[in-house]
């Protein structure tokens, strides 16, 4: 590696388990609903899954604008209950407020806080993410110059977007003086190497690498190993 001055981040999956947290925060916020419209008919996950593809069929920016998804999803069972298009807005609103709140409720990897707070020490930070969280509403934030989201870029990584917009944030900052930390094969990995940064790949449960047209990068399985492992390999 060359010199590095900057290291990014993934956050879902990387920093925190997603899955529950999502899964718990849409449970939360149906409840939350139905408290205004009544009970409704939700389908099942593949239903969900479906609407979600023809919701982004009828408006492509849904693919990265994951706010304007969800904001979507609620307005149309809030019509289905017999709210008009004006009169909706308000619980729409209250709906996805509601909802990020309880998108934040996750819990970090043990050893995120001490690693981040190591390396911010020696390196500039920033958070590159396909999600809707915000990494400044944790105190691990303060440690970060910056977040990008897929609505900053209007696209999701692997696309280019993110990784363009984080060296653009530096003057005299160099694709390989970069390293992209995340847990995705394709969208971290990939997508970091594909423009000559440099990346790692959290491999929390311990999988074996499946990619055969991508070089297997560094790897780390707990937190308490990065700053070493970079260092180890930062001239």
């Amino acid at each position: 590696m060359k010199k590095i001055k900057l290291i990014t981040f993934d956050l879902d999956d990387t920093f925190w388990d997603i899955n529950p947290v999502i899964i718990s925060a849409e449970r939360s916020t149906r409840d939350f609903l139905e408290g205004y419209i009544g009970k409704q008919e939700w389908g099942s996950m593949s239903d969900f899954l479906i609407f979600r593809k023809k919701l982004i069929e009828t408006d492509p920016s849904f693919e990265w604008d994951i706010k304007g998804l969800r904001r979507a999803i609620y307005q149309k069972k809030i019509l289905e209950a017999g709210y008009s298009q004006e009169n909706s807005e308000e619980l729409v609103n209250k709906c996805y407020k509601f909802f990020l709140k309880k998108r934040h409720e996750v819990t970090f990897y043990k050893n995120v806080f001490e690693a981040v707070e190591e390396l911010s020490t020696s390196y500039s930070l920033g958070v590159l993410t396909n999600g809707n969280a915000d990494i400044n509403h944790f105190g691990i934030g303060k440690h970060f110059d910056f977040s990008i989201s897929s609505y900053d870029v209007k696209s999701n990584k692997p696309e280019k977007g993110h990784f363009i917009a984080a060296k653009n944030k530096y003057d005299n900052l160099e694709y390989d003086e970069i390293i992209h930390i995340g847990d995705h094969p394709i969208n971290d990995v990939k997508g970091a190497l594909d423009l000559g940064i440099n990346a790692i790949w959290f491999n929390g449960s311990n999988e074996n690498w499946e990619e055969e047209s991508i070089k297997e990068p560094l790897q780390f399985d707990d937190w308490s190993k990065i700053t070493k492992l970079i260092e180890s390999n930062d001239e």
